[in-house]
């Protein structure tokens, strides 16, 4: 081999060398891929993006024509995923359906154009495409990165503290989302910021020592990323200091009074709690100490009457006297008028409460 080289001249050799150099060029990379956005791009999330892929066929290409969108993996160690593909003049929608219904060719894949556009972009579509286009024995392909990034949300400014001349005022701004990192900016509408004021782009603190009526005014607080900013206003005031003394003695001489409202309410409560006991102990006695009504006399004398008229078995007297001897009674009128004597002698006999003495009244026929 080494003699063949020897015997060859110098010159011959040198373009059989050129010539395999082209003509391997020539199968390798008669199609060129070209793409005329960055390799790197940043959308906001539910905006539109075009990724953009044409190629150029050479006549030494002859082969069918093969068009591959490809989601480039992170690993390694696994294969790159197939979404979507133009072959035989055929459409093949390979990835999941949330991506394919946004996802769709913009030209016409046959004539040189493989461009894709996204509809609706989510935070979700982060990752690398490539594009692949073949037509043997031609090959070339591209990579383009898609980051989608949340817009930041409008802020909310506020104060925390007061407004106070001479004090330390505290502006705040923050937003509820937004994709990190997140930037904080405090602008003065009229004239330069104060020179006492310090601000921190991470939190979104803006303070102010020194408060002053010049300081006065509207303040607008930015908050962006890198696919969007955001902003909101706050209008700062200026007030003279408070009497922290009168205002801490009118707290202490409300709370009294509130104190001795609540007494007052409780002594009354009490007040008529005892009024009410009083009037049902004073109902109770004049119930117990009246007197029980009197009889009729008519009732008294049908009393009588009923005593009157009671008759022991006729002529039968029962002695105490054991075994003593049963003697007949006498007439109806003797018994009557055994029966006055009686009543007289029970109602002259003294009782044990000491009441007073009851006579005998012809007229009722019975002590009154």
């Amino acid at each position: 081999m080494s003699k063949f080289w020897i015997n060859v001249p110098l010159p011959l050799a040198a373009l059989y060398i050129i010539a395999a150099c082209l003509n391997h060029a020539a199968l390798t990379w008669a199609i060129k891929v070209s793409s005329t956005g960055p390799q790197t791009i940043k959308k906001a999330q539910g905006e539109t993006l075009t990724l953009g892929c044409t190629y150029i066929v050479e006549p030494a290409d002859v082969g069918d024509l093969d068009i591959e969108w490809t989601l480039v993996s992170q690993d390694m160690t696994k294969k790159d995923e197939l979404i979507l593909s133009y072959t035989g003049g055929k459409l093949h929608e390979l990835g999941n359906a949330d991506l394919m219904s946004r996802l769709k060719f913009v030209g016409d894949p046959n004539a040189g154009d493989a461009t894709i556009t996204f509809s609706t972009l989510k935070v979700s579509d982060t990752a690398t495409y490539q594009c692949k286009v073949k037509k043997t024995p031609g090959f070339d392909s591209m990579k383009v990165t898609l980051v989608v990034l949340v817009r930041p949300s409008p802020p909310k400014c506020w104060l925390k503290g007061s407004e106070e001349k001479g004090g330390t005022v505290s502006l705040h701004c923050s937003t509820a989302q937004g994709s990190s990192p997140l930037k904080y900016t405090w602008i003065k509408e009229t004239g330069n910021m104060p020179p006492t004021a310090t601000q921190n782009s991470l939190t979104g603190e803006l303070l102010i020592s020194n408060h002053s009526e010049s300081y006065t005014g509207k303040y607008f607080c930015e908050v962006s990323n890198e696919v969007g900013a955001e902003r909101c206003t706050y209008s700062l005031q200026a007030y003279n200091p408070t009497n922290k003394v009168g205002v801490i003695v009118g707290a202490v001489i409300g709370a009294l009074l509130l104190l001795l409202l609540l007494l007052l309410l409780i002594w009354l409560l009490i007040c008529c709690c005892n009024k009410r006991r009083y009037q049902k102990e004073v109902a109770n006695e004049i119930r117990e100490d009246t007197a029980a009504p009197e009889s009729r006399p008519g009732s008294r004398n049908s009393s009588f009457r009923s005593v009157k008229d009671y008759r022991v078995h006729p002529g039968i007297y029962y002695n105490s006297v054991r075994k003593a001897d049963v003697t007949r009674v006498g007439s109806g009128h003797s018994s009557a008028h055994t029966e006055r004597s009686r009543v007289q002698r029970e109602a002259s006999m003294p009782t044990s409460d000491h009441r007073p003495q009851r006579t005998y009244d012809s007229k009722y026929g019975y002590p009154v």
